[in-house]
């Protein structure tokens, strides 16, 4: 079975980088712009994990994890961060929402991957 990962960024470019990374890679790639649009995703679609961008309009990256993680459904989902912000202040603040991983941007597409294959069993 292949693993479906919702890829969530509100940069076309960022989005579309990040999801033709993982497709070469053998992921089924869902997209959405905004933490809500992603949260929207989860609802229409089964899916394993989630590579998110951090500020966005609408909603960012941490509330959304913050309602991933509150939801039972969904609680347990992998949350990968991708994000410019790198100080440790966000990262604890990335934590505290349920972030199971953090790469900060940019970042080698192999990296996205061998994390997506750490995080995503």
């Amino acid at each position: 079975m292949s693993r479906r990962i919702l890829v969530v960024d509100d940069s076309p470019t960022m989005r579309r980088l990040a999801a033709s990374t993982l497709r070469a890679a053998g992921y089924e790639v869902v997209e959405a712009e905004d933490g809500q649009a992603g949260l929207d995703r989860l609802v229409e679609t089964e899916i394993n994990a989630i590579v998110t961008d951090l500020n966005m309009p609408v909603m960012d990256g941490l509330v959304m994890t913050e309602r991933v993680r509150a939801n039972p459904r969904t609680a347990a989902m992998p949350v990968l961060m991708v994000t410019t912000e790198s100080s440790e202040t966000m990262r604890e603040k990335g934590r505290a929402a349920g972030a199971t991983g953090w790469i900060t941007k940019p970042y080698a597409p192999q990296r996205l991957v061998a994390v997506m294959r750490r995080i995503c069993q």
